[in-house]
């Protein structure tokens, strides 16, 4: 491990190759990246997407009915414990435009090398949430160390491509690959560059 806090990236993805941003059918919870990490006790977040991650988990947690008429169901268990964690776990956003969050765990930040502060301090690991952009930023500045994917059988042609951003291109080492009854495939990817460094150290 190069770093105090590996910091993980959980995305939902389709099969050609764009994120779940926006309104996604396809995507069954918003929830479900975080039961493929190890216990984590940091957020990372793009400006971009915080605004409507902060509203979406906040009504989950203080407004169930309201959450409930959103997505046309019952919050689910696990979404409920994604509020419940996200609500009391520190967030770290990049931007350079964001000013306040309203949420008191919500700390924006304008420069990534706060990040890779973060990273070198004592802590379990870091879960980055997204979205493309800054999971670009951090693979250009070699500070990702996992990329896990849900990979849903889907083929949209359209979207934000969830690697749109990256300068050079990228050797990943495959982990671990699980087929879900869902159709689904749960994939594991090392960064190369951590696993360069990880050798020379």
């Amino acid at each position: 491990m190069t770093t105090s806090r590996p910091l993980i990236s959980a995305m939902q993805v389709t099969l050609d190759g764009y994120s779940s941003e926006g309104d996604a059918e396809w995507v069954d919870s918003w929830a479900d990246g975080l039961a493929l990490l190890p216990p984590v006790d940091a957020f990372v977040l793009g400006g971009g997407m915080f605004p409507d991650y902060e509203r979406w988990w906040a009504t989950i947690l203080d407004d169930p009915g309201a959450a409930s008429d959103m997505m046309g169901r019952d919050p689910y268990p696990r979404e409920i414990d994604y509020a419940r964690l996200a609500a009391k776990t520190p967030h770290l956003v990049l931007s350079k435009t964001l000013t306040d969050p309203s949420w008191p765990t919500a700390r924006v930040v304008d420069d990534i090398n706060e990040i890779r502060t973060l990273t070198q301090q004592p802590g379990e690991a870091v879960y980055v949430v997204g979205g493309p952009g800054l999971l670009s930023s951090l693979i250009n500045a070699s500070l990702l160390d996992e990329l896990r994917l849900i990979v849903h059988p889907v083929v949209t042609g359209r979207g934000t491509a969830v690697f749109g951003g990256i300068v050079e291109p990228q050797a990943l080492e495959l982990v671990s690959a699980e087929p879900t009854t869902s159709g689904r495939l749960n994939v594991t990817y090392r960064l190369a560059s951590q696993i360069s460094q990880g050798s020379a150290g």
